[in-house]
């Protein structure tokens, strides 16, 4: 194992990262939410990927990246390396209680929730929609461009308050993001795709009706929607709140 940038671990040295991991091997894997969690029989890695942050399988032979972070060698000699350009968020060692009380502060996992306990889930929060779908502890796994993408394609603005929606929306939500999860899961990031939002959001053109695309913020973060196809109660019929 190397570490090529000691800016990724947190609470632990280098040279502590080391000595925790020598000769131990990974036996299993696990998610919760944004979680990565790499099992070794002693203390687990924790693994959080922020906006940028991957996993690449290498040869000891593959010229190292720029922001190759992390290298751990594994059995056979391939290499399983921690890339990230951004570093936002990193590699955390955790051993059993604080892996429990990590997954105790998550909410359920938003690709795994039955279509019950999301709807449970619901009313039990208030407050605006995508504020509550973004929150961990309310239901683990969504981030930005995630909630964009699913409110699109339920058609609900990411301002309506989780207690305004109608039974027919809760469940219309419900599977627009259990389509865009499996899909995004399946690629490795949300898909760019031409007739996805998140195709559209740097030239700022609905792909479903052509209208001119809204920008914001929302729950402290940078929102884009279609005032046409995702409008909300206080806007007029120009789209405009």
């Amino acid at each position: 194992m190397a570490v090529q940038d000691a800016g990724v671990l947190h609470g632990v040295s280098t040279e502590g990262f080391r000595k925790e991991l020598e000769k131990r091997r990974f036996t299993e894997s696990d998610r919760r939410g944004k979680w990565l969690l790499a099992h070794t029989g002693g203390p687990t890695v924790l693994m959080h990927f922020g906006m940028t942050g991957r996993l690449v399988c290498a040869e000891p032979d593959d010229t190292l990246h720029a922001h190759d972070r992390i290298t751990f060698t594994l059995t056979g000699g391939h290499q399983l390396r921690y890339r990230d350009q951004r570093k936002l968020k990193g590699l955390w060692l955790a051993d059993r209680q604080q892996v429990a009380d990590l997954l105790d502060e998550q909410g359920p996992d938003a690709l795994s929730i039955s279509s019950r306990d999301f709807d449970e889930v619901l009313s039990a929060h208030h407050g605006g929609l995508k504020s509550t779908l973004t929150n961990q502890s309310v239901l683990a796994g969504l981030g930005n461009l995630l909630a964009d993408e699913i409110l699109w394609h339920a058609r609900l603005a990411p301002s309506l308050r989780v207690q305004d929606l109608s039974p027919d929306e809760r469940a219309t939500l419900y599977k627009s993001m259990g389509q865009v999860l499996k899909a995004s899961v399946r690629e490795g990031c949300v898909p760019p795709r031409d007739n996805w939002l998140t195709g559209h959001r740097d030239n700022g053109v609905c792909p479903r009706c052509g209208t001119q695309l809204r920008t914001g913020r929302v729950a402290g973060r940078g929102t884009v929607w279609c005032p046409h196809c995702q409008p909300s109660p206080d806007q007029d019929s120009t789209g405009r709140a």
